[in-house]
């Protein structure tokens, strides 16, 4: 059995791509806060790359910004790549099946689109590996 549910921010706006045969397909990266709190009693976050495809991808290019809430029901997928340099390596992603809007939109969005000021500001830490790497 393969199956994940998170629930989590989007630290930047999705993005929309499509395959050469026109097949909507977006990404994003959802920080999703751990249960606990580290020795500072702070929580922490993992950031978690998320792949949605169809129509469902054009959806959330168009309704979800960074700071939005989602849940994300789906799978887990590891695929390898060979870098511009030779080396091998392996990405972990989240292929959604369902990805459900948790919190409304702010009404107007700004020009940056973000959904409110200061909810959302996470940015992904130095040396995260990005979904493009």
């Amino acid at each position: 059995m393969n199956r994940i549910v998170l629930v989590g921010r989007l630290v930047r706006n999705p993005e929309l791509r499509y395959t050469q045969t026109g097949v909507p397909v977006a990404t994003f990266t959802l920080a999703v806060s751990r249960p606990f709190a580290n020795q500072q009693g702070e929580r922490e976050a993992d950031f978690i790359d998320v792949v949605v495809w169809r129509n469902q991808a054009e959806n959330c290019s168009q309704y979800l910004s960074k700071g939005r809430m989602v849940g994300v029901d789906g799978r887990l997928q590891i695929r390898s790549y060979e870098t511009a340099d030779g080396q091998r390596r392996k990405a972990a992603e989240v292929v959604a099946d369902r990805v459900e809007f948790l919190d409304r939109g702010r009404e107007g969005p700004g020009p940056t689109g973000d959904f409110e000021p200061g909810i959302g500001d996470m940015d992904v830490p130095d040396g995260t590996p990005s979904f493009d790497e």
